[in-house]
């Protein structure tokens, strides 16, 4: 039985046997931080390696090999025939956490730049979205049909390379092969014609809103900004110190006409035109040709975010805006979260001819690019065809589930809510009845765990559609009709009030 002091603690250690991780990291881990948090003195002898192992369940072995992991650590100290102690280093040397003073009151909250307090001011009381695949959480692809065995091994075979191409510094501007893969791609499945230099691989797409806004952006400047529009991309322009000018958006995209009258002269404009973020609409021919118009008349620059744009089930795709670009004013970003998976936090920008240099300049100077590995695994996985048929059983998948949405919301959610079909992309958006709150609405899903964001929640200013974003990419259509039903039942209870109001204003007009 654990006699010393420290025994109580070392048994409340909880070992989860079912976990992925080793149960010796588990103990390593959980003993590591109650050495650092105090609750062992610097000098303590911890139990014997037979007494400790019989305790918790454990092999003496993995106890053992978890004690020499910390002595290596310079947190315990084994002597022969005494036993392991806590280092006496630590009772030395830990910092002691900064006693609260009247100054640090005073101070309250670091002081921020100009810029990041103005963005994180603005839109700071808004949470992040949950991004669990539950109903009906957005931008997030279907992770249960990954092929994840040809990832893994094309992964293997990677880092079975020379050791100077999978651990040195890689192209700042991204791997060649990625570049020249992507180049391909972009030609065959997007209309794109460019050449591999004019690519430079970025740490997802927040990352290139980012740095095409440091770069070409002066605080103040104005830009163009769908309204209802992306979240990531307004708060990367916001924080580059952009004056987000709100452009609303109708069934054709972009209100060229509007964004004249409310700012004729901008730096930049940003759109969603394949698939636009959060109303789905595509952007008409005519709207494209007035934007690049509109840009080419003001000497500004556009961002094209071509977010899902792969995934088009309806039809023959539309043409993405660089493609009918003949201006070299449209810088097209692209990402790997929706097509793959938005752990790589992998993304790209196809520069226009005229921003090359400018842009390889930056990249060497201040970004030294992403991850080689992951870099070199996506390049293999394009070379070898996976990303294409990734790709087209992909926009299966996604017709299918918006399908079962679609099939769904008829049975369940007719008179709730308009649930408006989509032509692409992993989310569409319902139309609630006057009347009823998006924002109680998404209040109550919620709180049944079902997420089902208010359309509100992407605009700048306000706008006159009342409804909800739904995404149904990374939900299998069980989940869908799970989610329908609560959804379901929500709109009911909310109705319900507004229905009874209707019921007795009608009695009092008889």
């Amino acid at each position: 039985m654990v006699k010393r002091a420290g025994g109580s603690l070392l048994l409340s250690i909880k070992i989860d046997r079912s976990s992925h991780q080793p149960v010796s990291t588990q103990l390593c881990v959980a003993l590591r931080e109650m050495i650092l948090d105090g609750g062992f003195r610097a000098g303590e002898r911890l139990p014997a390696s037979r007494t400790l192992a019989r305790e918790l369940g454990l092999s003496r072995t993995t106890i053992i090999e978890v004690f020499d992991r910390l002595v290596a650590e310079g947190l315990l100290e084994s002597h022969t025939g005494s036993g392991t102690f806590v280092s006496q280093v630590l009772g030395a040397s830990r910092p002691k956490p900064p006693k609260p003073d009247v100054a640090t009151v005073v101070r309250g909250a670091p002081r921020l730049s100009q810029l990041m307090a103005q963005a994180v001011g603005l839109f700071g009381d808004r949470q992040r979205l949950p991004h669990l695949p539950r109903a009906f959480t957005t931008a997030l692809p279907a992770f249960d049909v990954f092929p994840m065995a040809q990832w893994a091994r094309l992964s293997a075979k990677y880092l079975r390379g020379p050791r100077d191409d999978i651990m040195g510094y890689g192209d700042p501007n991204g791997s060649p092969q990625l570049r020249r893969a992507l180049a391909a791609h972009l030609r065959a499945n997007r209309g794109i014609t460019c050449d591999p230099d004019q690519l430079f691989i970025v740490g997802g797409a927040q990352q290139a809103f980012h740095l095409i806004g440091s770069t070409l952006l002066n605080p103040g400047e104005k830009v163009w900004f769908e309204n209802p529009g992306a979240i990531g991309a307004r708060n990367s322009l916001i924080a580059c110190g952009a004056e987000l000018v709100p452009v609303p958006v109708d069934a054709e995209g972009l209100r060229v006409d509007e964004g004249l009258r409310l700012s004729p002269q901008f730096r930049l404009a940003f759109v969603t035109p394949s698939h636009q973020q959060p109303l789905g609409c595509v952007m008409s021919l005519e709207r494209r040709f007035a934007l690049l118009h509109a840009a080419q008349q003001a000497g500004a620059w556009v961002i094209e975010d071509d977010y899902d744009g792969e995934f088009f089930f309806g039809g023959r795709p539309p043409p993405t805006l660089k493609s009918v670009d003949t201006t070299g004013l449209v810088i097209y970003v692209g990402t790997f979260s929706k097509s793959l998976f938005p752990a790589l936090r992998l993304g790209y920008l196809l520069a226009p001819p005229a921003l090359v240099d400018t842009f390889r300049t930056i990249m060497s100077k201040y970004l030294q690019g992403v991850p080689s590995h992951t870099q070199g695994v996506v390049a293999e996985f394009i070379d070898e065809g996976h990303f294409s048929a990734h790709v087209r059983r992909m926009r299966h998948v996604y017709l299918e589930r918006h399908e079962a949405l679609i099939a769904a919301a008829h049975r369940r959610l007719a008179g709730l809510l308009d649930l408006v079909p989509a032509h692409s992309g992993l989310h569409t958006i319902g139309h609630l009845a006057a009347g009823i709150s998006e924002l109680a609405v998404s209040r109550d899903a919620d709180q049944q765990q079902v997420t089902a964001s208010p359309i509100g929640r992407f605009a700048l200013s306000p706008v006159d559609v009342n409804g909800l974003v739904l995404g149904f990419g990374g939900v299998s259509p069980k989940l869908i009709d799970a989610g329908v039903e609560v959804l379901a039942q929500v709109l009911e209870r909310r109705q319900a009030p507004l229905a009874a109001h209707k019921a007795r204003s009608r009695a009092a007009v008889v």
